[in-house]
């Protein structure tokens, strides 16, 4: 086949690729007619020559690709490459060495001549080599000091890190070493919700199949699945905090059997960890086996907004060593990750409602004593007409620039009818509350999920403040008050990743004020919030 001949089946973009486009960019700006793409064909073969295109592990990626299925069959029988599914994958997976039989058999191919000794390309003498499941900075500094902790006593520590700052996968790299490190043994990952269990394993995967060192098995114990304690002795085991609780309370050796074969125990969205039930769980897994780690990770580490109690008992659970997010000459990180695009540059805008709900001094007494605002009074606020068309109206007016919002309703009911007259306006709209099927709660936010130029509305009520992750989604409306810290960061963190971790360069919150009913500002006062409460010990300065 000839190499110039088979070259000019690449198509604009590829040709584009092929060439970078700041050299394409600037051959438009001198001479539009050099842009044609015979003309970029011969320069391309002039700047890099078709050996030099060949021998480029990405040129040759989008090369592979440009061959018919009997040609890339016959390829990789000429180059004596076993077939497998996909042709082009195993041609594009083999490793051809400069001035091996195999490249001279890949050159033969497109009809050219092995080229002199003379004219080989020059090697730099430093190459840098990708990660395929790296960290940023500041993720590298919070996972050095948190296995500081997990490998002396207490053996415990809470990993602080901002909703988007990337919690899990900086958790997962430090499980990857772990597993490394102890073999064999179980590394146990503990959270509230399906959803977060899903996306542990799913992580995970990922996770280990870059840094992994051996075969290793993920066991599942939430929902539907189930596990015998015998076969869980070595791996990667997720549990659903419910299910395990459900089994403490019929079979009570249950956990000390998992417990006994675990290193490391690791609770996801750890601020819930001093409820009673979870705590119990903690009691039986941890406490027995002095020298099993826990790790604890959340963007939010305390219970409330101003009750010091709860938050001081858990800063007990793990013994006040807490791993805050630091930047060098910031002295929030929230700041720093905003400044280099980790997170979004978010606009807070509040959606003032003076009319509605006329509170009594019971209803003010006991907003002011309780965690959340009572249901009675997120009901009667759910069916404020006037404040529901200011609702709909700002859902509207933001859908103009954004294309996925999230909407935190204050009901099931609410949830379902901001959805609905935002498709008859003509918006798409789903809503997601407890009452939603599973089956149709996954593909409801598989679509929202699509990567399209469609606006997405996605309404909910009480079930993806933690867990869900649509990086896309630009823009959040608060339309439930909450007198709580912790669901306030979580809600406006679904809409603040940052385009260096997938997510957008600016993001839109909007917070449905009402009269006389609490609220917060931002993220970043959020983030340092329970700093009194997790005072360091000397010996840690």
């Amino acid at each position: 086949m000839n190499f110039d001949d088979f070259l000019s089946r690449a198509d604009d973009l590829t040709l584009q690729q092929l060439l970078g486009k700041p050299a394409l960019d600037l051959i438009v700006l001198l001479d539009s007619s050099l842009a044609s793409p015979k003309q970029v064909r011969r320069l391309l073969v002039n700047l890099r020559s078709r050996t030099g295109l060949l021998r480029d592990r990405f040129s040759y990626r989008l090369l592979i690709d440009l061959l018919k299925l009997d040609e890339a069959r016959m390829l990789c029988s000429f180059l004596d490459i076993q077939e497998s599914n996909d042709v082009y994958e195993a041609l594009k997976r083999t490793r051809i060495s400069k001035g091996s039989r195999r490249e001279q058999q890949l050159f033969a191919f497109f009809e050219m001549g092995t080229p002199l000794e003379g004219a080989k390309a020059i090697v730099s003498s430093t190459e840098p080599v990708c990660s395929n499941y790296p960290l940023f900075s500041h993720q590298r500094k919070a996972s050095r000091a948190v296995k500081n902790h997990l490998y002396r006593e207490p053996f415990k520590v809470l990993l602080h890190m901002p909703t988007g700052a990337g919690k899990t996968r900086t958790a997962m790299n430090i499980i990857a070493d772990h597993l490394r490190i102890h073999e064999p043994t179980l590394v146990i990952w503990l959270a509230h919700s399906e959803e977060l269990c899903g996306q542990a394993v799913e992580e995970f995967f990922c996770a280990w199949n870059h840094l992994g060192d051996r075969e290793i098995t993920v066991h599942r114990f939430w929902g539907e699945y189930n596990i015998e304690p015998s076969v869980a002795q070595d791996g990667f085991l997720v549990a659903g905090l419910a299910k395990v609780y459900n089994r403490l309370k019929t079979d009570i050796n249950f956990i000390g059997k998992i417990g006994r074969y675990s290193s490391l125990v690791v609770m996801d969205e750890a601020h819930q960890a001093a409820a009673q039930s979870y705590k119990l769980i903690l009691d039986n897994l941890v406490v027995p086996h002095p020298k099993t780690s826990l790790l604890g990770l959340t963007a939010t580490p305390g219970r409330s907004w101003s009750d010091i109690e709860q938050d001081e008992e858990l800063s007990e659970i793990f013994s006040r060593r807490k791993v805050i997010l630091e930047v060098d000459g910031y002295s929030n990180p929230v700041d720093y990750l905003v400044e280099q695009g980790y997170l979004a540059k978010v606009e807070y805008k509040p959606l003032l409602y003076e009319g509605g709900v006329a509170l009594s001094k019971k209803d003010i007494d006991l907003i002011e004593e309780s965690f959340e605002i009572p249901k009675q009074i997120l009901e009667e606020l759910a069916n404020d007409e006037k404040r529901n068309l200011k609702i709909i109206l700002e859902i509207e007016r933001l859908a103009i620039k954004h294309r996925r919002i999230i909407v935190f309703s204050a009901s099931v009911q609410h949830s379902d009818l901001i959805a609905s007259v935002l498709n008859i306006r003509g918006l798409h709209a789903n809503s997601i509350t407890k009452d939603t099927e599973p089956e149709e709660r996954i593909e409801i936010i598989n679509n929202f999920r699509r990567e399209d130029e469609e606006t997405r509305v996605l309404c909910n009520f009480g079930v993806l403040t933690a867990g869900f992750n649509a990086p896309t989604t630009s823009a959040a409306v608060i339309a439930r008050p909450t007198n709580s810290l912790v669901l306030y960061s979580q809600m406006i963190g679904r809409a603040t990743r940052g385009y260096r971790a997938g997510g957008n360069e600016y993001a839109e919150v909007v917070t449905v004020v009402d009269s006389n009913l609490p609220g917060f500002s931002s993220i970043a006062d959020s983030f340092v919030n329970w700093e009194d409460v997790w005072r360091k010990y000397d010996d840690e300065a």
